[in-house]
């Protein structure tokens, strides 16, 4: 625990590491990753992994791609899709390859969420085809999430929140038309991110801190999905947090 920052007013189940910088923390979660990717490969010869798209994730993902292990036997997905090309700049995907797909990580192997027809309604048979091909369950989930509480791509007052986050739901996969942000989406259900071996979850700033701890202690999943996220106990939240 970093002692110059003060811990988040978060439930007592909620694993906390805090850091003074983004610089700090990207390798610590990249390490804690990696230790969950070997467990993986210890004990069933394979692992999985989901990871976030967007901005924040890039420092923690340069310093995955360069962690020693056997990524021939590692398998990458991700949490969500933006549904773009996936040569597309707003592509979670291309994201992904050209960030944490390189040097030693170079050897694993990616399953896209992103599948070559017209709507994301129309990819989900697809992409759950896809999925079921990884290694199951995932050793390691790493979320991110954004000012607005929201989550993988489970946005407030989304059409289907309510299912998507329903932690009995038999759906893995769901779509997402976000009201506020570009893009149909396809994503993880709550269900889906909670079939894992670890949940990490990586967040940074003032603003986030307190839309973290809002969530946590009384927020409604509805209103700030990540809420869903850190009041469950099924898998214990391991927050990583800078300043």
């Amino acid at each position: 625990m970093n002692e110059t920052i003060s811990p988040l007013a978060l439930p007592g189940f909620v694993r906390q590491r805090l850091f003074d910088t983004d610089a700090a923390m990207a390798p610590a979660l990249a390490a804690a990753v990696a230790d969950a990717l070997r467990s993986g490969l210890a004990g069933r010869g394979c692992a999985s992994l989901a990871v976030s798209g967007g901005r924040s994730p890039i420092p923690f993902l340069e310093a995955l791609s360069a962690e020693t292990l056997d990524w021939s036997r590692v398998t990458v997905t991700l949490v969500d899709e933006r549904w773009v090309a996936p040569d597309s700049v707003d592509s979670n995907e291309a994201l992904v390859r050209r960030h944490l797909l390189q040097g030693r990580a170079a050897a694993a192997r990616f399953v896209p969420l992103k599948t070559p027809v017209e709507s994301p309604e129309a990819g989900v048979a697809g992409a759950l085809t896809l999925r079921a091909e990884l290694p199951q369950p995932f050793d390691a989930v790493v979320l991110g999430m954004g000012e607005d509480g929201h989550t993988a791509s489970l946005f407030p007052d989304a059409a289907g929140l309510a299912a998507a986050l329903d932690m009995t739901g038999d759906a893995e996969l769901t779509c997402i038309h976000p009201p506020v942000a570009p893009h149909a989406r396809i994503t993880l259900t709550l269900a889906g991110l909670l079939a894992t071996q670890r949940l990490f979850v990586q967040a940074g700033g003032a603003k986030k801190r307190e839309v973290l701890e809002r969530a946590a202690i009384l927020g409604d999943p509805l209103q700030l999905p990540v809420a869903a996220v850190l009041q469950q106990r099924k898998v214990v939240p391991e927050l990583f947090f800078c300043a």
